[in-house]
């Protein structure tokens, strides 16, 4: 069911966690630049992995707590689950919503320490010049990829929200394909078979 999302998630994170350190010292400011603010939070994690012997032997709880600490705190999890979840979000009942975020933010954090057991030290991103309005509510940072020395880079492109408290990060674009889109079309498989409790489950079984 998520095997394609996983695929977009293990570039989400080759894209996001390991960064040339050119401003790895840069707590991210969510205030600033959208993508001075997505390019800060890959360098934090890059000296992060870099730094902690558990982390790049593949420690899996380590790299659990990583992702919770530099990576989840910037993302925006409830309008990514409201907006994959799509018409039968507005459906669900208030226990069920908070069910629901839980178990995807669960299900992305797992994705998330996975991949980054398999990135490599070589693995860059060059984050594009912002082009567009910095005042808008909602923007797209793009940037390049590159997972080795002379390698063909390819796109990935953020969405971001400007919150109360800053950009938040809620759904990115690899090779064309939104990852928002890609969970509500699975998202709605599920619901239509099993209901929002079906969908819960079948997030949370993935975690046994």
């Amino acid at each position: 069911m998520f095997s394609l999302v996983l695929r977009l998630n293990l570039f989400f994170l080759l894209s996001i966690g390991l960064l040339s350190g050119a401003h790895a010292q840069q707590k991210p400011n969510p205030m600033g630049a959208p993508n001075e603010f997505v390019q800060q939070i890959a360098d934090q994690v890059l000296l992060a992995l870099k730094a902690d012997k558990a982390a790049r032997a593949g420690d899996t709880k380590r790299i659990n707590q990583i992702v919770d600490e530099m990576i989840l705190p910037y993302v925006n999890f409830e309008k990514t689950t409201r907006l994959a979840a799509g018409r039968n979000w507005r459906e669900a009942t208030p226990e069920q919503k908070i069910a629901l975020s839980a178990a995807f933010r669960g299900t992305l954090s797992r994705t998330y320490s996975g991949a980054f057991t398999r990135v490599g030290d070589s693995t860059n991103i060059r984050t594009l010049p912002f082009r567009g309005d910095a005042n808008a509510k909602d923007v797209v940072v793009k940037s390049q990829v590159i997972q080795r020395a002379n390698a063909q880079p390819f796109a990935l492109d953020y969405r971001l929200e400007n919150t109360p408290q800053g950009w938040k990060i809620y759904d990115i674009n690899v090779e064309n394909i939104w990852l928002i889109e890609n969970y509500r079309h699975q998202f709605t498989q599920q619901i239509n078979q099993n209901g929002i409790d079906g969908l819960i489950a079948a997030l949370n079984q993935r975690a046994q």
